[in-house]
């Protein structure tokens, strides 16, 4: 498996560094790095800050995925996941964390709020042209090859 070093910086003494769960966990947890606990009530949306600032070297990004367990067990979520950690951007790190439960939840200082995977990045050459290759599936629309309601293919 493949190590990267990256520079990080605490920018409060609320932070934390983020850590690996598992020796196979791809992503690092996140934590909250606030005074008092915050209230997210069902449907509002909170910047919750981390604390930190990362040097991601070029040919990378850090992507801010939701935690599996607070969505399932309370709909909680990130607005714009995955949040992209651009190699170039120095400021602190923040989680746009929704609330789609039906409760108010609450984080405490410290939670581990978001997970933080670093992929590399591949850049795009685009190359105008007025046809593209035909495939099986060609213009075939969302759920075109999936699954319906009861079972029903959607081609149906």
């Amino acid at each position: 498996m493949k190590t990267l070093k990256i520079k990080i910086a605490l920018l409060s003494g609320l932070a934390r560094l983020p850590e690996y769960s598992t020796a196979h966990s791809s992503g690092m947890d996140l934590k909250a790095a606030i005074k008092k606990p915050l209230k997210i009530k069902p449907g509002q949306i909170s910047l919750v800050p981390t604390g930190l600032a990362l040097e991601i070297p070029p040919g990378y990004e850090g992507q801010v995925r939701p935690r599996s367990g607070l969505a399932v067990k309370h709909g909680i979520s990130i607005v714009n996941a995955p949040g992209t950690i651009d190699a170039d951007y120095r400021g602190e790190v923040g989680v746009i964390l929704i609330n789609l439960g039906k409760k108010d939840f609450v984080i405490r200082p410290g939670d581990r709020v978001a997970q933080l995977v670093i992929a590399p990045v591949v850049k795009a050459k685009l190359v105008k042209t007025k046809s593209l290759n035909k495939t099986a599936r060609d213009r075939g629309g969302f759920g075109h090859t999936g699954v319906g309601n009861h079972g029903q293919d959607l081609q149906d």
